[in-house]
């Protein structure tokens, strides 16, 4: 797990050698957005986070602008080591 910090301060990307979301197409879903995806699921129900988007091996994470990336992303880190070992 790579995090990158963006121009936006309220977005982070985050990317792994691996897929994390089959097919071209991107995923974009926001916060209390149904959504069989595990990780999509696990890092959507983390409080801060805003919504997401995501395409093959990276997924870009936007909070709320309240929350804290520190706390965010102790809880980003537990839902990739839940979902993928």
């Amino acid at each position: 797990m790579d995090v990158q910090y963006t121009p936006n301060p309220n977005s982070i990307k985050i990317s792994t050698s691996k897929p994390l979301f089959e097919g071209p197409r991107s995923t974009s879903l926001k916060s209390g957005d149904a959504t069989d995806h595990p990780l999509a699921k696990a890092l959507l129900s983390i409080e801060g986070i805003d919504n997401l988007f995501a395409v093959n091996d990276f997924v870009t994470i936007t909070k709320t602008p309240d929350a804290d990336w520190d706390t965010i992303l102790t809880h980003v880190e537990e839902a990739f080591n839940v979902v993928y070992g």
